[in-house]
């Protein structure tokens, strides 16, 4: 698994800097609560894989801490195949596959029109996961990720945001099952 991006809120559509301002302040207090939610077991996410592969029959091998920037860009990058050559860890690690849960975001997506809101906030979690093959970077799985809930009920409830932190909760639980359930059958 890359490493998790920080549990934050975002304000698409909010883009020049008085709207990325009224965006803010008008959700100062929702901000400072998403930033306190916690990522649950996600982080175990990666043992969860590795342990429903291994019952399946795979050969697993766990790679901490792998730094996707320091990596070469695949030359021969095309639809289907990795942009990243990770050919080079087929010899240092010993694998024929590469399995990787890449999140880009984690928590809560408010939309705007300029300084406007136009949606009520929605637990979000986005990002990928996918299989190459490394011997040509080619992708053999890819599930794009893009779980998002609104709050069931009332959202404004500050401090504690209770419709909005029980939707984070349930996209989290959404997410580990997209990613889950196809390896697992």
């Amino acid at each position: 698994m890359a490493a998790l991006p920080v549990v934050d809120t975002q304000f698409p559509g909010a883009n020049c800097l008085l709207c990325m301002a009224a965006a803010s302040v008008m959700n100062s207090s929702l901000t400072s609560h998403v930033k306190t939610l916690p990522y649950e077991d996600l982080p175990q996410l990666p043992a969860q894989v590795a342990t429903i592969l291994k019952q399946r029959g795979a050969n697993v091998t766990m790679i901490e801490k792998l730094d996707f920037a320091a990596l070469p860009d695949n030359g021969k990058a095309a639809p289907g195949f990795s942009r990243k050559d990770l050919s080079g860890l087929k010899a240092s690690h010993k694998i024929d596959k590469l399995l990787v849960i890449g999140l880009t975001t984690v928590g809560v997506e408010r939309t705007f029109a300029s300084y406007i809101p136009t949606s009520d906030p929605k637990a979000k979690i986005a990002g990928a996961a996918y299989i190459v093959n490394l011997a040509d970077n080619s992708y053999e799985w890819y599930v794009p990720l893009d779980v998002q809930k609104a709050a069931d009920g009332k959202w404004d409830e500050p401090p504690t945001f209770p419709g909005v932190s029980n939707a984070y909760f349930q996209v989290l639980e959404m997410t580990k099952d997209q990613i889950v359930k196809p390896l697992s059958n």
